[in-house]
């Protein structure tokens, strides 16, 4: 892996102050009420989609890629903005969530499936929790202590050493443990023989080291991480997602433990059982579209 070059005394204190000035934004946010928070978010996040055309055009050619003639141009622009306005609402429930009064948006949470982490659980194997940049999924990790078991996250540092320090803080407040994504592998193992969560996004292009599965009927590089770690260790792959309702509240969904194929043959079992993960995250992705991270260019990355 090349390494960065140092940054200069002057880029670090440009990158000091817009830590500095998030945080002070943020905590600001944090104290708006929660219908204000939520309109405020809501309005940010449609003045975004003009502000940043770069980011807008992303999402409309994803649109176009995912659904094809299914969906006209009118449709997918209308999809695009309700996309917009969601990620502004989160970002400022995000605010609420780290810096405000935490267990009043927990409480907003309610759980369904319970049952099925903590059947996985009494495996005694830990268990590895399959989600996606879905909902809040900052919530969605914060609202673990509802299943009352540890969660391991893994996460990949921002460029902004600062930011990456505040974000850390924050989310090791809500009782997360983080797992720097350079050292994944051993502390993802350490987790599981202890007997606690791990949660893996899977929906993120993973370039020419992934495998390629479907999602949304276009062959997208996907991580072979979740894969790799269930049939090596046998933790149960448990779906977690959330999702936002209309009034603002939010459903946390669990699932039973997805089935794992196995089959000795370590290249083909990857392959379908991230074949089978990545098709649990589109049909949530298929539900509630405008909520699922289209910014993203999932499809970057192509077949040879």
């Amino acid at each position: 892996m090349r390494r960065r070059r140092p940054l200069s005394p002057w880029a670090r204190r440009l990158q000091r102050a817009v830590a500095g000035l998030a945080e002070v934004a943020a905590r600001g946010a944090a104290r708006l009420p929660p219908r204000a928070g939520d309109r405020l978010g809501a309005r940010l996040g449609a003045l975004t989609y003009w502000l940043l055309p770069g980011r807008r055009r992303v999402v409309l050619a994803n649109l176009a890629l995912a659904y094809g003639t299914a969906l006209g141009a009118p449709a997918r622009q209308s999809l695009a903005r309700a996309h917009f306005r969601h990620l502004g609402t989160t970002a400022v429930e995000c605010c609420r969530l780290f810096f405000g009064a935490r267990e009043a948006v927990l409480a907003r949470v309610q759980v369904d499936g319970l049952e099925h982490i903590k059947a996985a659980m009494a495996e005694g194997r830990g268990a590895l929790y399959l989600t996606a940049h879905f909902g809040n999924w900052e919530l969605l990790a914060a609202a673990h202590r509802i299943a009352g078991y540890p969660l391991n996250v893994i996460i990949r540092p921002l460029d902004n050493p600062f930011l990456e320090a505040l974000l850390a803080r924050s989310r090791e407040r809500n009782g997360l443990q983080l797992i720097p994504k350079r050292q994944a592998v051993r502390d993802v193992r350490a987790a599981l023989a202890r007997g606690e969560c791990v949660g893996i996004l899977l929906d993120q292009n993973a370039g020419r080291q992934g495998v390629f599965v479907p999602f949304f009927g276009q062959l997208a590089a996907t991580s072979r991480s979740l894969a790799v770690l269930a049939l090596r260790t046998g933790a149960p792959v448990v779906p977690g997602f959330i999702r936002r309702l209309p009034n603002g509240d939010h459903q946390m969904i669990l699932e039973p433990a997805v089935p794992l194929v196995t089959t000795g043959d370590l290249d083909h079992d990857v392959a379908v059982n991230t074949a089978r993960f990545t098709a649990t995250i589109e049909r949530h992705v298929r539900s509630h579209p405008e909520q699922w991270f289209w910014v993203h260019r999932r499809w970057k990355t192509r077949p040879a």
